[in-house]
């Protein structure tokens, strides 16, 4: 018996071998990651060119907001939301990969031996021989052929083949934000604010005199403090403003003093909005008084925002 072939093991291990793991496995991984980063390259250029403006003169960027207005107890309200706050930011995350691999490799050898190998008398001549003894008598014939003759036949036969298959599934959807961009947002959530068209003034706080402590044509000196919004719900910081009471509202046994030689008192706001103005009053005569002032405020660009403060009581005598 012939040893056994070995040749087809020693090239199904070969080809095994030859086979590109590392492209065939990091391939599909870093394509994953490349398709990942621009991913996050879409998120970020989406926040820039959608949900933020960039000031030309300073270069300072500026979140986008959106305006809406909007009947709040009878007046006209605007409502400023910052535009990330409403649109749903693309934020797509790769969360699972998939890479299936399968490798068929054959190989087969086979051998055929075969070997015929045959025998003949045959010589070819012939003799004959006869013998009689009495009445008895025998004769023989003999005939003689030999021939030799071998037959082999040898055959040997060896294929393989290499097949592979590979199937890659990646999974992807939309992903929890960062928790740098759930802050921001929650940031931008918490500044979205009502304001009037027109800014606000607001006394803080809400002041009630009582004019009965006082007596009549005697000075009652209080102050006006208030922080100053404009039509946009942002602080109006270090800029003046005109104080004046509404006459529409004013009783008229009530007079206000103004401490300079203009129309209108005059204050400016602090860095952080807030004005402070002192004010002096008189009650006139002794008629009771129970009226709610409206203070108007103007800035240069006749900005006018309004607040109000209470008054009550009767003035002695």
């Amino acid at each position: 018996m012939s040893a056994i072939d070995t040749t087809p093991s020693v090239v199904a291990t070969n080809a095994l071998q030859a086979l590109p793991f590392s492209s065939l496995i990091g391939g599909p991984l870093d394509a994953a990651i490349k398709a990942q980063a621009m991913a996050a390259k879409t998120s970020w250029e989406f926040i820039q060119q959608v949900g933020l403006n960039i000031d030309p003169v300073t270069g300072n960027k500026e979140a986008i907001n959106v305006t809406f207005f909007y009947n709040k107890n009878g007046q006209m309200t605007k409502l400023i939301v910052p535009l990330l706050t409403i649109v749903p930011i693309p934020y797509i995350a790769i969360d699972t990969i998939d890479i299936n691999f399968t490798a068929n490799i054959s190989a087969a050898a086979s051998s055929v031996s075969e070997n015929t190998e045959s025998t003949a008398l045959d010589a070819g001549g012939s003799a004959k021989a006869s013998f009689g003894i009495g009445p008895f008598s025998v004769s023989a014939e003999f005939k003689a052929n030999y021939s030799s003759k071998k037959d082999s036949k040898a055959s040997q036969e060896s294929k393989y083949s290499v097949e592979y298959t590979m199937n890659v599934a990646v999974h992807a959807g939309q992903s929890d934000m960062p928790a740098g961009l759930a802050t921001v947002l929650n940031i931008l959530q918490s500044s979205i604010t009502d304001a009037n068209a027109k800014g606000t003034f607001a006394l803080s706080p809400i002041s009630t005199i009582d004019v009965s402590t006082y007596k009549q044509n005697t000075p009652i000196n209080f102050q006006v403090k208030a922080t100053v919004k404009d039509g946009n719900g942002v602080l109006v910081a270090n800029k003046e403003f005109s104080f004046t009471p509404d006459d529409t509202t004013k009783p008229a046994n009530l007079t206000f003093n103004y401490p300079n030689s203009g129309a209108n008192f005059v204050g400016k706001t602090n860095d952080q909005g807030q004005l402070t103005i002192d004010v002096t009053a008189t009650v006139t005569n002794g008629d009771a008084i129970d009226a709610a002032v409206s203070f108007i405020l103007k800035d240069d660009s006749d900005l006018s925002t309004n607040g109000t403060m209470n008054f009550i009581g009767t003035a002695t005598n």
